[in-house]
């Protein structure tokens, strides 16, 4: 057909040829669907600041895990072996390497009596829901003090959140505390040790007994005693 014949065409063919000459090379295979990039992780961080309020009771390196909403430990029930570990020789490298633990941070050193430690743990993991805090008072046999479980959905922003907290008793090892099994200071003793001879069950703990209160066998004095408080804790979420 010439080109010249076009203008005899009737309307509708007329469509029909441009269209079939014309046709769109913006057709896509997708049906009109935009694929849309994945959304940025979103990155949460805190910070945690532990205080310690003991007279003579170094604390062990502190730990700062966050985790799921299950706890690391319940009073009247065993506990595990990272916290018995934690609770009897300070080494808190077996807790924040468990399972469980989606981030975690760990302090450098000893936090001393009147000194504070602060921590930042972050992550862009959603089910990290909730953060745990522990660390040992290092003159005893076995005893730790901290925070498990804390819901961090009740955190905003730049708005802290302080408690001041008692210590725990991990039932794992008798509070002997003789000569050689005591891994602070006050004796430079063993720490943790996998046989348990004790309730072995998490309890609030008594208390030292001490030399100077009847104690003879004791390698502690009167200046390791606590009294409930052992710490205070602050955290805040910066983002």
């Amino acid at each position: 057909m010439s080109i010249y014949n076009i203008k005899g065409l009737a309307p509708l063919a007329l469509v029909t040829l441009l269209s079939a000459c014309g046709g769109s090379d913006n057709d896509s295979d997708n049906d009109g669907v935009v694929d849309m990039p994945d959304p940025m992780p979103v990155e949460m961080s805190y910070e945690v600041t532990v205080t310690n309020l003991t007279y003579a009771q170094p604390l062990s390196p502190i730990a700062v895990v966050l985790h799921g909403d299950s706890a690391l430990w319940t009073v009247g029930e065993m506990a595990s072996t990272p916290l018995e570990i934690l609770a009897e020789g300070g080494d808190n490298s077996d807790l924040i390497a468990m399972d469980a633990i989606l981030a975690s941070a760990s302090g450098e050193g000893a936090v001393g009596p009147g000194a504070s430690a602060t921590l930042t743990v972050t992550t862009t993991d959603e089910t990290a829901t909730h953060l745990s805090v522990v660390s040992m008072l290092v003159n005893t046999n076995d005893a730790f003090t901290g925070l498990t479980a804390m819901d961090l959905s009740s955190l905003a922003v730049d708005s802290p959140q302080t408690w001041t907290l008692g210590v725990y008793d991990a039932g794992t090892e008798a509070n002997s505390e003789l000569a050689g099994t005591i891994p602070g200071p006050a004796d430079g003793g063993a720490g943790y040790d996998a046989e348990r001879d004790d309730v072995d069950f998490v309890a609030r703990h008594p208390g030292v007994v001490t030399m100077d209160d009847g104690l003879s066998t004791s390698v502690l004095t009167q200046a390791h005693r606590f009294d409930s408080p052992a710490i205070k804790l602050t955290i805040t979420r910066k983002q």
